[in-house]
């Protein structure tokens, strides 16, 4: 499942007409990037979770030619819908017991057969990757007596933040509404049960959240693109 449903109001700059996911990085949207990921490491069907301007994404959908054994589909889940609402909402499409899900907005060089591996190797309801994001801004370094003695360029912050790639179980479907907002009381009650473990990703991660993250990920693909992990 790929949450596809939000505005991007923090963009700001060409996303008034087109959704978030549409957005284009390299010349293709970056929800292609994102299945493209998936679908290196063996993953065939997906379900795009819409909402705002979901048409477009359905012609998207229809109109791409997607790798040999790939499947890709919409489900249109309501313009205002919460994160965990559209997952809740969807679940009735789900024909196994272990699904991932994730936001159509991030990439990384993350291994996702290996995060899929531990989900299941620890036997709980939800794995989630959690990373260690650049800081935005250079951190200056000072001795007791006030004197600079260093800085550090954008180094990653010291603490684990939600990288965006989930593996469930359909039990964990329990722990979702249609009002819920996954990032709070369902995440919150599976970790309070002791049903969500976290998988490390030290590699490569960044999301668009803003104009300035699209600029930086055009960039990186005119020159190296860490999450190419495709041919």
């Amino acid at each position: 499942m790929i949450l596809c449903g939000g505005r991007g109001t923090r963009l700001q700059e060409g996303t008034s007409s087109i959704p978030k996911p549409l957005v284009e990085i390299g010349g293709r949207p970056i929800v292609w990037h994102v299945i493209q990921i998936y679908a290196t490491f063996g993953f065939r069907r997906f379900l795009l979770l819409t909402g705002h301007l979901a048409e477009l994404l359905d012609e998207f959908v229809a109109g791409e030619r997607w790798p040999e054994g790939v499947s890709v589909e919409t489900v249109f889940t309501g313009e205002e819908t919460p994160t965990g609402g559209r997952i809740h909402l969807a679940g009735s499409q789900l024909s196994g017991s272990t699904f991932c899900a994730t936001y159509a907005d991030g990439v990384a060089d993350i291994d996702l057969g290996a995060e899929l591996d531990h989900h299941r190797s620890h036997g709980r309801l939800a794995t989630m990757a959690v990373v260690r994001p650049e800081l935005q801004f250079g951190v200056t370094e000072l001795r007791d007596d006030g004197r600079v003695s260093g800085f550090h360029e954008k180094p990653r912050s010291d603490h684990w933040v939600n990288g965006g790639f989930f593996c469930f179980e359909s039990g964990a479907l329990a722990y979702l509404s249609e009002s819920s907002v996954l990032e709070r009381e369902p995440l919150e009650g599976l970790a309070d049960d002791g049903h969500l473990h976290a998988y490390r990703h030290t590699g490569f991660w960044r999301c668009m959240d803003t104009y300035k993250d699209a600029v930086t990920l055009n960039d990186l693909w005119a020159s190296r693109a860490p999450w190419r992990l495709w041919d």
